[in-house]
C-alpha cells in the first residue's frame, strides 16, 4: 500500500467497504467528498481509498444532521479539524463547544414540541385559551414566518372568539 499517503500501518477502505460500514450510500460518500467533508486517496487504478478514521467523520456528519444541524454548519466545523491526522479528543471537544448553545436551543424546542404538540393534534381546539396554534386575527404574522407560537411559545392568555 505504498501509493497511499499516510502511515503504512493505517487501514484503508474502498468506497464499497466504507458505505457498508457506515450505512451511507456510495453516492452520498462521493457528495461528501465533493464538499470536502471527507477525503479519499486514489489507487494507481483511480479507485477511491479512505482512511478507516473516515468512519468517525461520517458518524459525526450523520449525527449532526439528525439533530438538525445544516450541512454548512458541519462543513464549517470539520474545516477546523486537522488535516493529515485523526482528530484527538481535544479536537472534538473544541468543535462540540461551538455547537453547545445551538444544541441547547434545539433541545428546548424539541421538549416544547413534545410537551405541547400532543394536545394540539386532533384536539378540535377544546381549550382555545391555552392553544399553541390558535392565531386569531393573524396576530402571529407580526412575529415572523412559520409556526411562531410553537417555536417561541404562545401568549400567556388567549381570549377565544365570541
Amino acid at each position: 500500500m505504498g501509493w497511499y499517503r499516510g502511515p503504512v500501518t493505517e487501514r484503508w477502505l474502498s468506497i464499497g467497504e466504507l458505505a457498508a460500514r457506515s450505512g451511507v450510500a456510495p453516492s452520498a460518500l462521493r457528495f461528501y467528498e465533493s464538499r470536502g467533508l471527507v477525503q479519499a486517496q486514489r489507487s494507481p487504478a483511480g479507485q477511491r481509498r479512505y482512511p478507516a478514521a473516515t468512519l468517525r467523520r461520517i458518524a459525526f456528519i450523520r449525527t449532526a444532521q439528525r439533530v438538525g444541524l445544516t450541512l454548512r454548519e458541519v462543513e464549517e466545523a470539520l474545516a477546523g479539524l486537522p488535516d493529515g491526522r485523526t482528530p484527538t479528543r481535544a479536537d472534538w471537544t473544541r468543535l462540540s463547544r461551538r455547537w453547545r448553545q445551538r444544541l441547547e436551543e434545539r433541545i428546548i424546542l424539541l421538549e416544547r414540541l413534545r410537551d405541547d404538540l400532543d394536545g394540539c393534534i386532533g384536539c378540535g381546539c377544546l381549550s382555545l385559551r391555552r392553544c399553541r396554534v390558535w392565531n386569531p386575527g393573524d396576530a402571529a404574522a407580526a412575529r415572523g414566518p412559520g409556526a411562531r407560537y410553537l417555536l417561541e411559545g404562545s401568549p400567556a392568555t388567549r381570549v377565544p372568539p365570541g
